[in-house]
C-alpha cells in the first residue's frame, strides 16, 4: 500500500485594524488658524483637525495596527487613542519637517511617523503591533512603510484613462462566452473610466525621495495612459489580441509593461492596481 501523506494548513487568526486620521498644516503662524488642541479640542475630525484655514497643507495618515482583541473592551485599539497620539505629537513631526524645510518627498517624514507610533499600543497575549503607516500627501499620491520592510518606503500614484473592450473568449461558443461574462462579451464591446494606481518601492534619500514624481509619472503617461486611453483594448493593444482583457489581465499587463523601466536610484516597481469600477478592482505584483 502506497504512503499517505497529511498536509495540513494553520491559520493564524490576526484582527487588522485601519485609522484615517486628517490634519492641516496652515501657513500661517497663528494658533486659532493651526486650531491648536488648548482652544476647545477637536471640532472636526472628520474634516481635519487641525483646521485648513486658507492656505497651506492638508494631510491624511492611514495608521494600521494588528493583533488580538482587548476582553474587556473587545477593541483592537481604541481609535481615539489614535487619534490622541497623531494630533499630539504626529502633527508636530509633519510641521517641524516642512518648518525646517527638510519635507522633501516625504519619504523622511514617513519613517519619523513610524518610529513615533511604533510600540505605543500594548495589548494582550502577543500584543498589538503597528503594521503599516501612510501619509497621503493628495488624495492620488501617498508615501508609506510597512513594519516588515523598513527602512524601505513605498510611494503611490494615482493616473486614469478611457478604454472599450469585449471579454469573449474565441475558443468558446457565442452561448458559452454569454454564460461566461454577460453583457460584457457584447460583440460591440463596453467601455470604463479606469482609476491605475502604480506603486513604487524602495530606501529615500537624504531628501525623502523615492523617486522624483514628475519623473515617475511621465514614465506611466508615455508607457501606459498614452497606449491605453481612449483604445479599443482587444483591437488596438497588441498584448489583448489573444489575451481576455479582464481586469485581472489589464493590471497584470501593465505591471509586466512598467517593470523594468524604474532603474534609476533604488526604486523598483512593488505593484499595480486597476479599478474598472469603483466597486471592482484588482492588484498584480510579482
Amino acid at each position: 500500500m502506497g504512503s499517505v501523506r497529511a498536509i495540513c494548513v494553520y491559520w493564524l487568526a490576526m484582527f487588522r485594524l485601519t485609522r484615517q486620521v486628517r490634519f492641516s498644516i496652515n501657513t500661517s503662524g497663528d494658533g486659532a488658524a493651526r486650531g491648536d488642541s488648548d482652544r476647545g479640542g477637536v471640532s472636526n475630525g472628520y474634516g481635519g483637525y487641525p483646521s485648513l484655514a486658507g492656505v497651506g497643507h492638508f494631510f491624511a495618515l492611514d495608521v494600521s495596527v494588528a493583533g488580538e482583541l482587548n476582553p474587556a473592551s473587545s477593541y483592537l485599539v481604541n481609535i481615539k487613542d489614535i487619534d490622541r497620539r497623531v494630533r499630539e505629537a504626529g502633527v508636530e513631526v509633519v510641521a517641524g519637517a516642512i518648518g525646517a524645510g527638510r519635507f522633501g518627498g516625504g519619504g523622511g517624514v514617513v519613517g519619523e511617523l513610524f518610529d513615533l507610533l511604533d510600540g505605543a499600543w500594548g495589548g494582550v497575549g502577543g500584543g498589538v503591533g503597528l503594521e503599516q503607516v501612510r501619509l497621503w500627501l493628495s488624495p492620488y499620491l501617498s508615501v508609506g512603510m510597512f513594519s516588515t520592510e523598513r527602512p524601505m518606503v513605498r510611494l503611490s500614484q494615482k493616473f486614469e484613462f478611457s478604454a472599450s473592450h469585449r471579454l469573449f473568449n474565441s475558443a468558446l461558443s457565442d452561448e458559452e462566452n454569454r454564460k461566461i461574462f454577460g453583457k460584457c462579451s457584447n460583440p460591440y464591446g463596453h467601455g470604463h473610466n479606469y482609476e491605475l494606481q502604480v506603486t513604487l518601492r524602495g530606501e529615500p534619500d537624504a531628501n525623502g525621495v523615492v523617486a522624483e514624481v514628475p519623473a515617475f509619472e511621465r514614465v506611466v503617461a508615455e508607457a501606459v495612459v498614452e497606449r491605453f486611453d481612449h483604445k479599443n483594448l482587444n483591437i488596438e493593444v497588441l498584448e489583448f489580441k489573444e489575451l481576455i482583457p479582464s481586469v485581472e489581465n489589464i493590471a497584470r499587463v501593465i505591471y509586466r509593461i512598467l517593470k523594468g523601466k524604474f532603474t534609476e536610484g533604488g526604486a523598483m516597481l512593488q505593484s499595480v492596481t486597476v479599478w474598472e469600477t469603483p466597486k471592482t478592482w484588482c492588484e498584480y505584483s510579482e
